[in-house]
């Protein structure tokens, strides 16, 4: 995980300042659907569901909004049919992006991440492209001041967490994918409600950019994650503390 919880903290960071709330609830909305859709809308049985519940929560979704998105999945609100895709393809630098859409027009959602990817200096590449640069793992943060960096890191080994980095201001939990309920629950016994709990895509390898193409990578990101078809983008971008600060200062 070394290096990861640097990227994921500015992120997080980044998200907190620049997300337009109606944007993240339609967004956070789809994944609730999706959720429900495919696990049924009781979040005890459905950790899919629970984990997309606790996303919105994070994001301060109304508690209406979130059963009407429940009851739409499940089936009792007519609702457009979406359907969950993934992109691969290459960024400024040669670095991996691979980005998850959730969607009910697959035509329409490709033509706008070709779009970004050509616009930003990228290039959009066939399924399987970059796949291979990244684990699919569980991601939990909490904020530095629900507990020191050694009981943090004591209680994520402890109940069953792969990793624990403190760096910024947050603790960044790692887990496998199958794991993440588990080792959540036991934390949030202990700790509270995390500020956030994901599956996320980490990189194996890293792709090192200077500031240029930092720069310009970001604003190909910016560009897919304003599209209310994608929910999540990640790369394996590389590049030193003083050049990202500098770069997000910048705007």
């Amino acid at each position: 995980m070394a290096g990861h919880s640097k990227w994921a903290n500015i992120q997080h960071r980044k998200g907190k300042q620049d997300k337009l709330r109606a944007k993240a609830f339609t967004k956070v909305g789809r994944e609730i659907i999706v959720a429900a859709k495919l696990g049924g809308g009781d979040p005890e049985m459905n950790p899919r569901l629970r984990l997309a519940i606790s996303k919105a929560k994070a994001v301060n979704m109304p508690n209406d909004k979130i059963k009407k998105a429940i009851d739409t999945g499940a089936g009792n609100n007519d609702t457009a049919d979406y359907e969950e895709v993934r992109y691969e393809g290459y960024g400024p630098g040669g670095v991996a992006i691979i980005v998850d859409a959730l969607t009910d027009n697959r035509n329409r959602t490709v033509a706008s991440v070709r779009t970004a990817f050509t616009k930003f200096g990228g290039t959009l590449g066939e399924t399987g492209a970059v796949g291979f640069m990244f684990d699919r793992v569980g991601q939990i943060l909490y904020l530095l001041d629900k507990a020191s960096a050694d009981d943090m890191f004591e209680a994520a080994v402890e109940a069953g967490a792969e990793n624990c980095e403190t760096e910024g201001d947050l603790h960044s939990i790692q887990t496998a994918q199958e794991d993440v309920a588990a080792v959540r629950d036991a934390l949030e016994e202990r700790f509270g409600e995390a500020e956030k709990v994901d599956l996320i895509w980490q990189p194996n390898t890293k792709s090192e950019v200077g500031e240029d193409q930092a720069s310009s990578l970001m604003k190909l990101v910016d560009a897919l994650e304003d599209d209310d078809d994608v929910q999540v983008v990640t790369t394996n971008m590389d590049v030193a503390d003083d050049v990202l600060e500098k770069i997000m200062a910048a705007g």
